[in-house]
């Protein structure tokens, strides 16, 4: 048995008990099971077979009931002074848990790759700190896919959200496009290919982590055409991919996040371009359902915002 499964029981008596304690309070200070039942949605048969089992379970009367009355024993009286107690102090949490938890405040972990950090996280940082001067973002940049839990991290955006473990949850919130680029110069020297099947010869540079690191399945307008590259040069970050293709050595394939701005520039040129590999999707993803906390759920608003300029 997991340690949750083994957990489960314990929490769901420590509820129940709280439950009870609830339902028994209301009851005291209403007067009445059937008023009772009313407030907390329940019916007043069930109210009065849960104070008897809790009766039966403490071997003690809590409250004496006649047609007409009802009232407090001793241990009853001691009994609500202290569930009392309880069940505020435990709505006193929850309020606070709550307060905090819709306040954009506090530390953020984000984990990202180092060029969708660098290309787009890191430009939009700036507003999202000056909207929300109370949090505080700690950018971590890694190629590895990390166990977000192991490594503290509130929120890791992920390409393509393969998710090894269940109980990750992924979020689409954008995404780009993948085109082939290659330098001016280097089309001058070596040709400007015409179709996929001009590509074989060319010198390629590819991104190390791809899934399309020796295959491109390219997407025209007579169709879908699959060239098998071997890439002589193989980068794991995509800014400095961008940026060996831009100095004249071959022809890569660059995320748009990526390549717009220095295609924008003249640093890049399009090849082959009415042709295209398949777009790639961007993910937030969070430990749990419950990890899109007011922090998490501001910055990924600010960066959908990003993502669609």
């Amino acid at each position: 048995m997991g340690w949750t499964n083994g957990l489960e029981p314990v929490l769901k008596c420590a509820m129940d008990k709280l439950s009870v304690m609830n339902a028994f309070c209301r009851i005291v200070e209403r007067g009445s099971f059937s008023r009772a039942a009313e407030d907390l949605g329940v019916s007043a048969a069930l109210l009065s077979r849960e104070v008897k089992l809790l009766e039966e379970s403490l071997g003690t009367t809590l409250l004496t009931r006649t047609t007409r009355s009802m009232s407090l024993t001793d241990h009853g009286r001691l009994f609500y002074d202290e569930a009392r107690d309880i069940v505020e102090a435990v709505a006193r949490v929850e309020d606070g848990i709550r307060a905090s938890a819709s306040a954009v405040s506090g530390p953020l972990k984000v984990g990202c790759s180092n060029a969708f950090g660098e290309a787009i996280v890191a430009p939009m940082l700036p507003g999202f700190l000056s909207a929300y001067p109370d949090v505080r973002v700690t950018l971590a940049l890694d190629e590895r896919v990390v166990d977000v839990v192991e490594e503290g991290i509130d929120l890791t955006l992920r390409v393509g959200a393969v998710l090894q473990d269940s109980s990750l949850i992924a979020r689409k919130i954008g995404s780009f496009r993948q085109r082939l680029f290659a330098s001016s110069a280097y089309l001058e020297a070596f040709g400007v290919p015409q179709s996929p099947a001009d590509i074989n010869g060319h010198r390629i540079a590819g991104f190390l982590l791809a899934d399309h690191l020796l295959e491109w399945t390219l997407s025209g307008p007579d169709g879908t055409e699959t060239v098998n590259v071997d890439p002589g040069l193989r980068i794991s970050n995509s800014v400095v991919l961008a940026k060996i293709i831009a100095s004249g050595y071959g022809i890569g394939s660059l995320p748009s996040f990526i390549s717009d701005t220095a295609e924008a520039a003249g640093e890049l040129v399009r090849v082959l371009p009415e042709h295209e590999l398949p777009p790639r999707d961007i993910y937030a993803v969070t430990a749990s359902r419950l990890g899109m906390d007011a922090r998490v759920l501001a910055f990924v608003e600010h960066l959908r915002r990003a993502l669609s300029t």
